[in-house]
């Protein structure tokens, strides 16, 4: 792990998408693992299947980073750039695969407690997660704790001071939620965040 003036870069033994972490952000937001078309493109949620930029970019999360910016709408071109508005960006597990199916638990009990790791290190005020899944698999083997009636939205674990929230997967797969639907939790995520401010 390199610290680079606060920025922190962790480096793999493959290819994958880099850490955008460094202390005292307001906001992670974590995928459940890299896609091999993000990674081949070098940046978060690219595969064009992914809803996350076209949803984020018309939340009240992303506002101010477009009014910043001067952009009507945010690409993935712009992940490295969040860290400069507060908002880092990692995964669950840091191998690439397809899609998420083609991940183990063994990917997550390698994984998980690496991010819990991380997440400690860079200590934002919130921890967001992409899809049930991914928090489910974060709790039981990044926390060691069963995960149990798993509902979207603020959630009652905690790391540490970190407060955790999830959201749905943007995943174009995860086909029952909608574009707006997405933005909307955006907007929750903004509110939930505004009430977490230290």
């Amino acid at each position: 792990m390199l610290d680079t003036g606060g920025f922190v870069r962790v480096r793999y033994k493959f290819k994958t998408l880099p850490d955008y972490l460094r202390p005292g952000l307001d906001l992670v937001l974590v995928g459940i693992n890299p896609g091999v078309n993000s990674v081949v493109r070098g940046h978060y949620f690219s595969s064009p299947w992914s809803r996350f930029w076209p949803a984020f970019s018309r939340s009240r999360l992303s506002a101010r980073i477009r009014q910043a910016l001067g952009v009507e709408r945010l690409s993935p071109e712009h992940d490295v750039r969040l860290l400069e508005f507060g908002i880092g960006v990692t995964d669950v597990v840091k191998r690439p695969t397809l899609n998420a199916s083609g991940l183990t638990p063994r990917d997550f009990a390698h994984w998980a407690p690496r991010l819990r790791h991380r997440l400690h290190h860079a200590a934002p005020q919130v921890a967001c997660f992409h899809g049930v899944t991914a928090y489910a698999n974060f709790l039981r083997f990044g926390l060691e704790r069963p995960p149990a009636g798993l509902v979207l939205g603020p959630q009652v674990e905690r790391l540490g001071a970190i407060r955790l929230f999830v959201l749905p997967n943007p995943s174009g797969a995860n086909a029952h939620v909608t574009p707006s639907d997405l933005t909307c939790w955006y907007d929750r995520l903004a509110d939930f965040l505004a009430t977490s401010r230290r």
